[in-house]
Order: C-alpha cells, then structure tokens, then sequence
C-alpha cells in the first residue's frame, strides 16, 4: 500500500537532544514501520541538519525521492519545552526549507501516475504562499483512497479560511479536544460539543470520518451519524511529542487493513499511548506492538 505525506520535515530540539521530526513525516515514518511504502513531499538545507535528516527518513524507511534539498534556506528546527504534564510547547523558525517546498514537473507525474491510499497533509506547512501553491496542485494531482487533513494548530499559523478549504478536501479529519474548541469557535462562532462538532463537519464539509484525540482520555470518532468513544491506556508519559501523529498512523492502518472504525480508533489510542510512554516521536516499537501490527 502506497502512501503520501506533505509536510514539514525539521529537528524537534527536546531537553538540548536533537529528534527528528514534524507532524507529516512522524506519521510517514509510522506508516513505514506498520509496513506501508511510506513517501514524504518536503524539503531540506543542504546544511549538516540536511544531511541527517535524509539518513534519518532512510533510517525509518520513509522514500525520500520527494523531499528537495534546497540551497537557499536551511533545514527547519523547532524548540520544544516539555512542563511538568510532559505536554510540549514549540518555537517554530520561520523561512526554512519545509517553508519553500518545490516539485518538478517529472515529479509530479510520477506523483499522479501512482494509485495512493492515503494522502496526508496538515495546517501548518501550508503557512506560506509557495506551500499553499503547491498543495493545491497536489490536490488535483494525487489520486487517493483518503485525503487525511491533520489540523494540528500550532501558535498562530492559521485562519478560517485556511482550514475551510483543507476541511474541504478531506475524507478523514483528526483533531484534538482542544483544537476542537477554537476550530468551532472560528467556523460557527459557539463552543459546540464534541458530537455536535462532528456532525456538523461531517455535513458541512462532506468528511467521511472525524477523529478527536483526548490524550489520556483516549478518543471520539465519528462516522455517518454514528458517533463512538474510546478510553484511553494509562501510562507513565516521558513526553507527548509525535503521540497524537502515531494515533493518525495507527487509525490509518488499521482502517486501510479493513478493521471497523471502532477498531481502528482502539489501535490507534494504543499506539499513541505507547509512543507517549517513550521520549521522541518515533521511537522503537515493542514486541507486543509489533505483534499486534502483525495481526493487523
């Protein structure tokens, strides 16, 4: 199974350790190791960071014949500060390589030519104009299966008429509780309950399926009507960074697999509970997991 991601790919900075990162290529690298061919559109510095972060993708078996190196602009990086919940907070530099992603024209057959089960993309690579450009190529381009929208707000890198249109070309939308709030708020003016938030996507926008992540509280997903809620795992959490992008893998395979939209959505809040017990937002996978992504 083929899949595509459009996104950021930067260095998370955590506690003076250096991870690799970025909302689309945490849930590339993911989708990698549950056995998907993982690709990821994005870009690099031709700096040292650049370097790295290629073998980094390689590492994680995610294809990088997508991802430019760019002389002009250097690799992203994002500090993040963890409090005392294990909750993160991000300084995220601007005029970067993901900032000014570029595809070739022989790239983009190559894009349009595949049969994709999921094209993934996100709010915040689409801060810049070149971005928002791109994507909307992208749009036409890229015939998938799944157009996922991860909303993952992050400081002020958005507007309600940037999230309408992504809303708008999506088939499966994933949200936190929180994002939740302010997204109702920018589209209907009223803090809505999570079901009624749902439903009124769902309609509005034509989304096949709405995911709300509740951290340790688990999960709300909503499907034709129905609206289902799954508890959360209790664990000890080293930190929080790249969990809601692993739940967005583990729904995702899970779906594509054939499990029922309950059972994905139970997956997923597994795995995303794993990957917050671990420091980093890709780290190795338990031997229980993988056997239950064998199973899968």
């Amino acid at each position: 199974m083929y899949a595509l991601s459009f996104g950021e790919l930067l260095w998370d900075i955590i506690r003076g350790n250096a991870y690799i990162g970025g909302a689309p290529f945490n849930l590339a690298g993911h989708l990698a190791k549950m056995g998907l061919q993982s690709f990821l559109i994005s870009s690099v510095g031709s700096d040292d960071l650049g370097m790295r972060a290629l073998e980094e993708a390689k590492k994680y078996n995610v294809y990088t014949s997508f991802i430019k190196v760019q002389q002009d602009f250097p690799t992203g990086t994002v500090e993040v500060s963890i409090d005392s919940a294990g909750h993160p907070e991000y300084i995220i530099h601007e005029n970067t390589a993901w900032d000014n992603i570029v595809l070739s024209s022989s790239q983009l057959k190559e894009l349009e030519e595949k049969e994709w089960m999921v094209f993934s993309f996100g709010t915040l690579a689409q801060r810049t104009e070149n971005n928002r450009k791109i994507l909307k190529v992208l749009f036409r381009k890229v015939r998938a299966k799944h157009t996922f929208y991860d909303v993952n707000i992050r400081q002020n890198y958005y507007s309600l008429e940037l999230i309408e249109k992504s809303l708008s070309k999506s088939s499966i939308v994933k949200l936190n509780s929180e994002e939740v709030v302010v997204v109702s708020d920018l589209l209907y003016n009223k803090k809505l309950t999570e079901r009624e938030f749902t439903e009124r996507i769902c309609g509005d926008y034509d989304v096949f399926i709405v995911c709300i992540t509740r951290g340790a509280r688990g999960c709300a997903v909503h499907s034709k009507g129905d609206f289902m809620e799954v508890p959360g795992i209790s664990v000890d959490v080293a930190d929080t960074v790249g969990a809601g992008d692993s739940f967005s893998a583990g729904f995702l395979f899970a779906l594509l697999s054939g499990k029922s939209l309950f059972e994905a959505a139970e997956f997923a809040v597994e795995v995303g509970a794993f990957v917050a017990s671990r420091s980093g937002a890709i780290p190795e996978y338990s031997s229980d997991l993988k056997e239950r992504i064998n199973n899968l």
